[in-house]
């Protein structure tokens, strides 16, 4: 493991040089973007183990686990898919957002050891809880709605690894400071702002996280006679929903990174991207309204005001960047002279056999057509009156969590392994096609959630739904849906499963590369003329989004429609 950590030749300093992207990094950075990358990955696997009970358990045809086995392995995939794997990765995007980019030490790196070694506890005693949780006790999902009871344990971890990861932060922040200390008319580059703006949106979601779960570990531990449960559900979702709005700004800072290193994007304007993070930091958590739209506790005015004026500010910060990153990507290969003839020339020659490249783009593309348009149109009011509590709610989140965010995290696992680890790619073929696999499978999986949980009305969390007892009221029509969708979830975990194989394999056996150069091509030099980045043809990305347009205005038709059939109106 220290081999793997630490394996390169620094100066007095602590720095090296990385041959491509040019930028100086500290051994204290280095080593600990390592240690937390890979934790995420051991994460990621155990939520991959998981996922098989889960998918061969809603799929009815085999049916494998009964219901209490099954609301173990959903805890247990979602807490390690949605939490371990997403946060172990973004402190360490922190890290490569602030000290690295910026070319600084790391401060204080014993705070980032104790961050890690609590966090990693704290994740260890949550799985345990889970998985030792027995009827007629509650086993902990996600949400653990309060009053229904978990282990005591469960809560306790919750609060060490919200604590573990303030603490883990600490370095970043304190980077931010030095920087601006010692140059204060001195922008942040665009990356390092907009891990800043993610570190914002991550402590507030925290510190309300704190809030929930400290008072609720003293009710269940008998220092608080009483829990009011409006209270917690209201409370919860400042955590519950804010941790994946850390995803989302997190998984946008890496989309800058990526496409400008492996791509050779620009950023056609700065001002408008910032100002995108911005609206973010403002609007973005209000997104945690559709998860409270059909609540009889929450009053109508917050919910209008949060489904229409401050979505909008969130949703128009989205498209900026919706824009902003493929803009960037064809002004910039078109000054390198990539496909400076045709409309979408720069497209088709991008390295589209790079996984990094390759796991990038369909993140940006998935998250964009399935998860995007999912959330915008489950935020509405009347619309979340077909989605809430359905099988389309998960289907939401799988479109913007394990598609979009999880195929960024992977291609920035790509790139991390001959960069920082100094390991070539071990089964490059295989490792080529992973992302397009990964992709295919996992959003046809999707797909089906989200169809049959708005059209079909199928419950999540629900382990058998093709017939009730004691009711005619059956589900059996969605069999073939639920079939398409057990095939597809299946080989979605085997795509997950062979970037595993490629991660793992890449450090065990692996070519020891001595310069990354050779097997990540540094970034092509600009063209031989000086004109402005926005004086490029941005034609095709405009082409893209009103192709995008489209397809979202059908899809919220769409769903007016069979909000109108819902209900005869005589």
């Amino acid at each position: 493991m220290a081999g793997l950590l630490l394996s390169r030749t620094y100066d007095a300093e602590g720095f090296r040089t990385c041959s491509v992207t040019g930028l100086r990094i500290h051994r204290d950075v280095e080593r600990y973007v390592k240690l937390f990358a890979l934790t995420a990955v051991v994460a990621l696997l155990l939520g991959g183990i998981s996922a098989i009970f889960v998918a061969l358990t809603r799929w009815e045809v085999i049916g494998l686990a009964d219901p209490p086995a099954f609301y173990k392995w959903l805890s247990i995939h979602a807490w390690n898919l949605l939490i371990f794997w997403m946060v172990f990765m973004e402190v360490a995007i922190l890290y490569i957002g602030g000290p690295l980019v910026l070319g600084r030490p790391l401060p204080a790196p014993k705070l980032a050891g104790i961050g890690y070694f609590v966090m990693l506890v704290a994740a260890l005693m949550i799985d345990y809880a889970i998985a030792t949780t027995e009827a007629p006790d509650n086993a902990p999902l996600l949400t653990s709605y309060a009053p229904l009871p978990s282990p005591p344990l469960f809560y306790l971890g919750v609060v060490l690894f919200i604590l573990g990861v303030i603490v883990a932060a600490l370095p970043f922040f304190i980077t931010i400071w030095q920087e601006k200390q010692e140059h204060p008319n001195r922008s942040l580059p665009l990356v390092s702002f907009g891990a800043f703006i993610t570190s914002i949106i991550a402590l507030e979601a925290l510190l309300g996280g704190l809030i929930t779960y400290i008072p609720t570990f003293l009710w269940r531990i008998g220092v608080v006679e009483h829990i009011d449960a409006a209270w917690y559900r209201q409370m919860y979702w400042i955590i519950g929903h804010g941790s994946q709005q850390i995803n989302l700004a997190a998984m946008i800072t890496v989309w800058y990174f990526l496409t400008h290193v492996v791509g050779g994007a620009e950023v056609v304007s700065e001002k408008l991207s910032r100002t995108a993070f911005i609206l973010y930091l403002f609007f973005i958590n209000m997104g945690a309204a559709h998860h409270l739209l059909a609540d009889p506790g929450v009053h109508m005015s917050w919910k209008h005001w949060n489904t229409s004026y401050a979505v909008y500010g969130a949703v128009l910060a989205s498209m900026i960047h919706a824009f902003a990153i493929p803009a960037g990507l064809e002004a910039g290969r078109r000054k390198r002279g990539f496909g400076s003839q045709g409309l979408f020339g720069w497209l088709w020659s991008a390295p589209w056999g790079n996984p990094v490249f390759s796991a990038t783009a369909l993140g940006i593309i998935m998250f964009g057509f399935i998860g995007g348009i999912s959330g915008v149109v489950m935020g509405q009011t009347q619309l979340n009156l077909t989605w809430h509590n359905t099988l389309g709610v998960p289907g939401h989140f799988h479109g913007t969590v394990v598609l979009g965010t999880t195929l960024t995290f992977m291609a920035l696992v790509y790139f991390a392994l001959p960069v920082l680890f100094n390991r070539d790619l071990a089964f490059k073929p295989l490792a080529r096609i992973q992302p397009y696999f990964y992709a295919v499978a996992m959003g046809l999986a999707t797909i089906m959630m989200l169809y049959l949980g708005v059209l079909y009305g199928v419950p999540r969390r629900h382990p058998s739904v093709m017939s009730f007892p004691g009711t005619d009221f059956s589900f059996a029509a969605a069999s073939p849906l639920f079939a398409i969708f057990g095939v597809a979830a299946i080989l979605a975990i085997i795509a997950g499963a062979s970037f595993l194989l490629v991660a793992v394999g890449s450090l065990l056996f692996g070519k020891r590369v001595e310069n990354p150069a050779l097997v990540m091509p540094p970034l092509i030099s600009g063209g031989s003329d000086d004109k402005p980045i926005h004086e490029y043809s941005m034609q095709g990305t405009f082409t893209l989004t009103l192709i995008f347009l489209a397809v979202f205005a059908i899809i919220y038709a769409v769903n007016w429609y069979l909000l109108g059939r819902l209900w005869a109106i005589g």
